[in-house]
Parts: C-alpha cells; sequence; structure tokens
C-alpha cells in the first residue's frame, strides 16, 4: 500500500502531476487499481535455450557425458530428460546410469547422437540423404519421435522406384508403419518401374508374394507380372525354382491374350515342369476357349486388378447437333464438376454403342452421316488416344451394347436397309467377333443392360411398331427368353442397371419424347414406375454413377439436349447436373475408373493436341453429304435433330 499511497500523493501536486493527468486523466470512474500483472515473453524460452546451448558448448555446467566408442559428447541432464523419454527414465529411474557421471551408449551413431542432443537444445536439425539412415533409429532409440517423424516424412517424400523397396524393407525394420505402408503403395502403384531394379531381384519370396498377390498391383496386363515372377526366379533358380507354382497362383493367366499364353507361359520349362502349373494353365485357356461359361470360372483370377487412385469419371462420346456429328468426346469428373475434351475417335459416330470394358472405352458402328458403319475404336484413357478394333461382322447403327464378363455384345441396330435382330460378341482377348442367337424381335434404337449376368434387350423399332417388349439372354443357356414388358413403349430410350434392378428412362413412343420412367425388379420380376426427368429426352444414355444414375444429352423433339440430370434412388427424385459444352443427341456414354483425368487431359489441351481445330476436323456437315438424307427418311423418329 506504500507504493500506492506515494503514487495518490505525487499526483495532488506539482509537476509530476501534470504528466500523469496527460497521459491518463484521473476521474472517480477511473478502475480499481491493477493488483496483479501478467508480463508474458514469449522469446524467452527460445533464448533461454540459446543461452543454455551456448553453455554446452563451452563445456559450463554440464553434469552428465554420453560416450559412444571413444568419442565422448557432454550435456545436460535437464535438457535430455525434457525432450527424451529414453533419458528421463535413465535419469529418473532406479537405473545404474542415474549417478554416474559419464554413460555409454550403444547401437547409436555418433553423428546421429550429436545432431539429436544439438536438437534437443535448439529444436531444429538438418535431416539429409547421407544422415537419415543413421537419424531415424538414433531417434527411435532414444525415443525422440518429432525426429523420427520427421525422417518418415522425408524418406516419403523421397520416395522412388529405384529406392522404394529399400525404404519398406528399412521401415519394417524400425517399425515405422506409416513409412511402410507409404512405401509398399508406392512399389504397387509404380511396379513396371520398380521390377526392373536391382532391388526387386533381391527381395525374398514372401515380399515378391506380397506385391504380386496384391489386388492394388496397377500393371497395364497381366503380361508384366508373369514376367517380373520368372525374372525373380531365374535370378537364382537352384533356390528359387521351388516358388513357381505359388507365385504363378497369384498371377492372372485368364486376363492374359490367348496368344501369350500359348508362345510364352505355355513354353516356359519352369512352367512345364511343375503339374500344378499346367491346372493353372489349363484353367486359363478354358476361361478363353468357353465363352459362354466365364461367369461359372469368375473368381480372383478373372477379375481386373484395382490399383489405388483410380477415380470415376464419365465419358460422353460422338452424337449430333442439329446438322453435324462428332468425332469429339467429352469427359466428367464428379468431384470437380467440370467437363474436359478428350482426344477425337478415328470417325464421326452417331447412333454408336459406347461402352467400357476392362480399362478402355469401346465405340462400335453408328453412323457417320454418309453410311452406316461396321468399324470399331477404343479408347485408352492413359495415353488419350483411339486404336482401332476389329470390325463387326455387320454394319450397325442404333444398336445396343453391354459387357459381361470380359465380353462386349452388340444387340440389332440398323445395318442402312433393315431393323436388325442379331447379336454379335467380341472378345478383347482374341481381338474376335462371333455370332450369338439372335433376338426373337428386330429391334432398332433398342438398349441393353446386364442384370445377374444376363442380358436384357429393351424397346426399340422394329419398322413398324414402336417395343415395349423385353427379352432376357442368358450366356450360359445360350438362349433369348421373353420378360414382362413395359408399361410404355420405348425407342431410344436410355437404360442402366443399378442395385440388381434394371432402370429405363424416356425414349420415343411414337407420338412424343417422354419423361417418365420405370424400373424392373428382377426379383419380383415387375415393373414399377419412378419419378419422371426434368426433361424429355430420347436418343440420350444413362449410366451409374455413385449409387444414383446420370442422364446425358438427346433430344426433346425439337433440339438436341446438353442437359444432364441425376436420379437419387434414396428419395426418388431428377435433379439438373452439370451440362455437358456440345448439344448431343444419338450419344454414347460410359463410366470408367482412371487415373488423373484432369492432369491427363489438360496438359494434352495446353500442348494442343486437343484443341479447336481436331474437333472441327472431327465434325462432319450433313448438309455437305446428300446421300444421308435416305437415313433420315428410315428415321422413326419426325424431328430433324433426331436424325443425327
Amino acid at each position: 500500500m506504500a507504493t500506492t499511497s506515494a503514487a495518490w500523493m505525487t499526483s495532488s501536486t506539482g509537476q509530476k502531476h501534470e504528466d500523469t493527468v496527460n497521459e491518463e486523466p484521473l476521474t472517480c470512474e477511473s478502475p480499481e487499481p491493477m493488483s496483479c500483472y501478467l508480463h508474458h515473453d514469449p522469446d524467452h524460452p527460445m533464448s533461454s535455450f540459446s543461452v543454455i546451448n551456448k553453455m554446452r558448448v563451452n563445456i559450463q555446467l554440464c553434469d552428465v557425458s554420453l560416450r559412444v566408442g571413444n568419442s565422448v559428447t557432454k550435456a545436460h541432464r535437464l535438457v535430455l530428460a525434457s525432450s527424451s523419454p529414453y533419458f528421463y527414465a535413465m535419469f529418473n529411474d532406479d537405473m545404474a546410469e542415474k549417478l554416474q557421471s559419464e554413460v555409454e551408449l550403444h547401437d547409436v551413431d555418433l553423428g546421429a547422437l550429436q545432431l539429436l542432443i544439438e536438437y534437443t537444445y535448439t529444436g531444429q536439425v538438418h535431416i539429409t540423404d547421407e544422415n537419415v539412415q543413421v537419424l531415424l533409429p538414433a531417434s527411435s532409440l532414444l525415443q525422440i519421435n518429432s525426429v523420427r517423424d520427421a525422417c518418415c516424412t522425408f524418406l516419403m517424400k523421397q520416395l522412388h522406384p529405384t529406392n522404394c523397396l529399400g525404404i519398406r524393407q528399412f521401415a519394417e525394420t524400425h517399425s515405422c508403419n506409416e513409412l511402410r505402408t507409404r512405401s509398399h503403395r508406392y512399389a504397387l502403384q509404380n511396379f513396371e518401374e520398380v521390377v526392373k531394379t536391382e532391388e526387386f531381384l533381391f527381395l525374398s519370396f514372401s515380399e515378391v508374394e506380397d506385391l504380386v498377390s496384391n489386388d492394388k498391383l496397377n500393371v497395364v496386363s497381366e503380361e508384366q507380372v508373369f514376367v517380373a515372377v520368372m525374372d525373380w526366379i531365374k535370378h537364382n533358380p537352384s533356390e528359387r525354382s521351388q516358388y513357381i507354382a505359388q507365385l504363378l497362383g497369384h498371377v492372372r493367366l485368364a486376363q492374359m491374350s490367348k496368344m501369350f499364353l500359348l508362345n510364352v507361359v505355355e513354353t516356359e520349362p519352369l512352367v512345364r515342369s511343375e503339374p500344378s502349373c499346367k491346372d493353372l494353365l489349363l484353367g486359363a485357356m478354358k476361361y478363353h476357349l468357353l465363352p459362354d461359361q466365364r461367369s461359372d470360372f469368375a473368381s480372383k483370377q478373372t477379375e481386373q486388378r484395382s490399383p489405388d487412385g483410380l477415380m470415376p469419371y464419365i465419358f460422353a462420346i460422338g452424337g449430333g447437333s442439329l446438322f453435324t456429328i462428332h468425332s469429339a468426346g467429352e469427359c466428367y469428373n464428379p468431384r470437380h464438376d467440370r467437363w474436359l475434351p478428350i482426344a477425337p475417335m478415328s470417325k464421326c459416330r452417331s447412333r454408336a454403342g459406347i461402352v467400357s470394358l476392362g480399362k478402355l472405352i469401346y465405340a462400335i458402328g453408328g453412323y457417320d452421316g454418309i453410311v452406316d458403319l461396321s468399324s470399331a475404336e477404343c479408347y485408352d484413357p492413359n495415353c488419350n488416344r483411339w486404336s482401332a478394333v476389329t470390325s463387326l461382322g455387320t454394319k450397325r447403327s442404333c444398336l445396343g451394347i453391354s459387357a459381361n464378363h470380359g465380353l462386349l455384345y452388340v444387340c440389332g441396330g440398323f445395318d442402312g436397309a433393315s431393323c436388325l435382330s442379331s447379336v454379335e460378341r467380341y472378345d478383347p482377348l482374341t481381338g474376335v467377333w462371333s455370332s450369338c442367337p439372335s433376338m426373337t424381335t428386330r429391334r432398332r434404337y433398342c438398349r441393353v443392360s446386364v442384370v445377374d449376368n444376363c442380358l436384357y434387350a429393351l424397346g426399340g423399332f422394329d419398322s413398324t411398331n414402336y417395343q415395349s417388349t423385353v427379352e432376357r439372354y442368358d450366356p450360359r443357356m445360350s438362349k433369348w427368353m421373353t420378360v414382362p414388358a413395359m408399361s410404355s413403349r420405348r425407342s431410344s430410350c436410355a437404360v442402366a442397371t443399378l442395385d440388381d434392378m434394371l432402370y429405363c428412362v424416356g425414349g420415343n413412343d411414337g407420338t412424343m419424347c417422354m419423361s417418365s420412367g420405370e424400373r424392373l425388379n428382377v426379383r419380383r420380376n415387375a415393373w414399377e414406375p419412378i419419378a419422371t426427368m426434368q426433361c424429355r429426352r430420347a436418343t440420350h444414355d444413362m449410366v451409374e454413377l455413385d449409387g444414383g444414375l446420370l442422364v446425358l444429352g438427346g433430344n426433346d423433339s425439337n433440339s438436341s439436349l446438353h442437359s444432364t440430370e441425376r436420379y437419387d434412388p434414396r428419395i426418388n427424385r431428377w435433379t439438373m447436373s452439370t451440362p455437358m459444352p456440345t448439344r448431343r443427341s444419338s450419344v454414347g456414354a460410359a463410366l470408367l475408373y482412371c487415373f488423373n483425368m484432369d492432369g491427363k487431359l489438360t496438359t494434352a489441351a495446353n500442348a494442343g493436341t486437343t484443341n479447336a481445330a481436331a474437333v472441327m476436323s472431327g465434325s462432319v456437315a450433313m448438309v455437305a453429304a446428300s446421300s444421308g438424307t435416305a437415313s433420315v427418311t428410315n428415321s422413326p423418329y419426325k424431328s430433324t435433330a433426331t436424325s443425327v
């Protein structure tokens, strides 16, 4: 109180009173005088530790010496114990080192120890390629987890095909679980480059098996896995040939081409010498030779691998708008909600069959503005490029298309003269088209989808009537059977399978484009209505996406559409979605899981590989093709927009 009273006395007279008044006027409303004031200096810990570190360097007040071999490093027990649980226990628990002025450490690198001691004083350490392999185990031993984690982070950023296997083994040795997981995932993702390294050849059997058996293995083809396995075995055949059957059991032989199986796998001496390998080869050959029974062979051997990082993308291909037919396509990323252009097809295609199978998208048949087509091509998203595949046995536009157990089926359509009921099947493993039993009804603009390994062909136009009939094809029985008809006649509708339900929306009933929809409950074998779309649509397409459905393009009897709609089966409601940049009637769409299509397509666009000139060169003006008039006349639709 004396200090406070003196302050009040000083304020009653003299110059000091005037100075105080100028700075903070004293009134009867002034707050009570402070009885406590907390002063905090945020720089204090840093400045204090800086001084303590200087004392360590100058060997002042140091109370412990750490010996590694013949070298001794002095430090302060208190500082070491505050940063390391290892030293805390050593200097506080009932250990012999508690009272020793010099402590000898084993299994610790001297350079790493000195870096860690400096870290306990400064909170900083420089991690490099040269010291990380000694710094991580030392920090792990001394339980300085922040440095250990920093070393793991550093190694994660250094991952490369030439070192990922070594880093994975290093992480396992020192129980760095996240680093081990990351490096293993990196090896799986970059397997094609990893198998070319010397590190791969020196792996143990269990490590090789861990890689080739993983469903996340990222390879273009299973042939690469077979070659990698054989390279590893032949690096030390006397000790490793005993593992041939076990490793070959993880190679998905059924996914290889028939020629590779016959010319490479079957002729390999190590395979021929092992009876169990012959059985595996025989099973793969049966899968190739009996395509109608592939559903019976379904196993992990017949499934595509699914690497990490694959994301769903929607591809809208071909179609037309006004008097133009497109060869170009677009790709939609539902996570970023944006469309990007992809490379154009080699031909303009409207009314084509578009489907995804394996890692590719196929464009089959169609109409180019002059003639109906039998040609076919496939799109590889990894290189943003189209390549020709074997042509159909007959010209087809307005066809139905679907994929089942590695086979591609096309049904019905129009050959330029008549509606078709014939069916063809394509096997990408052999590159051959073969005939299947014809449908019971001719169907132009029919749609096809797969439920429970059976193909369902819906609706269409038979040159006279718009169809509501539906038929089902079971490849195991090689026979078409009639199923309950839809409630409405529908030609050029859109069909997709979701949760074992067959959805059909829109289409043309002979009088108008429709917005209604219905679905077939396969278990009840009955159709039931669903909510109507926001827009009337025909010649559109539909794909499954994120537990719902996405409808794209088409026409509404007046114009081609670029709008899209999403259907949520949980609430039975359609909502408008992000439109395509291009209007597309008679469009084909497919869902495909890809790696970073945004980056690839943006790079391609910047490089000029996908530019306006390429898009324009892939479009054909139908007004310039006078022979296209006949096809318009044969169209079952009255509107001009439908003709494309």
